[in-house]
């Protein structure tokens, strides 16, 4: 995705939020009163495999597998991560993806916002460093 959006893979690796602004220019520009299913379906993978991929290069998260009775094969995979507090989390990308889609306009920082609040990876509002 990083090459798509004019980032080398290099530069990326380094720095996973160097991809932010162009991804939220992809995101703003995007006729999303125009997406068709396979648009939309399209949209969150990229954004899921961006959250996960952040998660992952900046704080350490793993993926995961876990137990879900109410998923068909009864399982899903999840971002894993310990937090501030040391405790383990989990997270599922396609969820945290999915709210930010339902919540237009799509804003790439409130997402990745979420999903490091979702695992305790950044500090809370009002909270001192």
């Amino acid at each position: 995705m990083a090459d798509m959006l004019g980032v080398s893979p290099g530069v990326y690796a380094r720095d996973p939020m160097i991809l932010i602004p162009a991804l939220q220019d992809y995101v703003s520009r995007a006729p999303l009163d125009e997406f068709e299913q396979s648009d939309w379906v399209t949209l969150h993978a990229d954004l899921m495999s961006y959250v996960s991929d952040y998660l992952i290069q900046k704080h350490g998260a793993r993926w995961s597998v876990a137990d879900d009775p109410a998923a068909p094969r009864g399982y899903r995979f999840v971002i894993e991560a310990t937090g501030r507090d040391g405790q383990t989390r989990w997270a599922d990308p396609f969820e945290l993806v999915g709210k930010e889609i339902g919540s237009l306009p799509i804003e790439i920082t409130r997402m990745l916002a979420t999903a490091e609040r979702a695992l305790n990876l950044a500090s809370q509002a009002g909270e001192g460093e």
